[in-house]
């Protein structure tokens, strides 16, 4: 896990893939976001013991702990359960995103994505 510098809202990216992870802590940065990291659900799930961030960007495949299981956990915990949760996968089938919408995802962003997608879809679910 790596936190970095607080500057706006925090965003917990989960990604195993470390250059995805690293291109989206970048880019969040870039625009302002604080960002910490987690490899799995697991990991992201020790973070959250002791912080709460604004966001989370959630990978539906990992290691250990996948997305959907960590997004029920999350929904499940009083603490963390109004955390706006966006899924970003390779998993574009329908059945994967009805899932992924009924564990409580805002959004799902598929790999590749645009980057200005991502930015647009952090800021609307922020906002709500």
């Amino acid at each position: 896990m790596r936190p970095s510098r607080p500057v706006g809202k925090t965003i917990l990216v989960v990604e195993d893939e470390s250059q995805v992870r690293t291109l989206l802590a970048k880019l969040l940065e870039k625009n302002d976001y604080s960002v910490a990291t987690a490899n799995d659900g697991l990991e992201a799930m020790k973070h959250l013991e002791e912080h709460r961030p604004d966001l989370m960007l959630v990978d539906v495949m990992m290691p250990r702990l996948d997305g959907f299981s960590l997004v029920k956990a999350v929904r499940y915990s009083p603490e963390n359960r109004a955390i706006p949760i966006i899924f970003v996968t390779a998993k574009t089938d329908a059945r994967s995103m009805i899932e992924g919408i009924n564990v409580g995802a805002k959004f799902f962003l598929t790999k590749p994505f645009q980057i200005g997608d991502v930015l647009a879809k952090i800021k609307k679910a922020l906002e709500t």
